[in-house]
């Protein structure tokens, strides 16, 4: 069972990914103080599920930023095209 899903990642944009990543390593941190201090965490199985979900939100927030820089490339490139406008050619009369 995953904290967040393909779908949510998608909806969200990058403050709120952002956000809810130092949500999840503030809780990383408190389940491994428990561990750290003795203490049994109340679901062990939860480390492995917020470790994999850091990660994702990790890729998803590199993905968006690799698609702004292609995105900003393109309109470069677009706007170099666009001021050179072919030369016509005079017809004679």
């Amino acid at each position: 069972m995953t904290i967040l899903s393909k779908n949510d990642f998608k909806q969200m944009n990058e403050i709120q990914l952002n956000e809810k990543l130092s949500d999840l390593r503030k809780e990383l941190m408190k389940i491994k103080t428990q561990i750290s201090t003795g203490t049994t965490p109340e679901n062990p199985g939860k480390v492995r599920e917020v470790k994999k979900t850091i990660a994702r939100i990790i890729t998803v927030l590199n993905l968006k930023k690799k698609e702004l820089k292609i995105e900003k490339k393109e309109k470069k490139e677009e706007k170099k095209a666009s001021p050179q406008k072919p030369k016509e050619e005079k017809k004679k009369q």
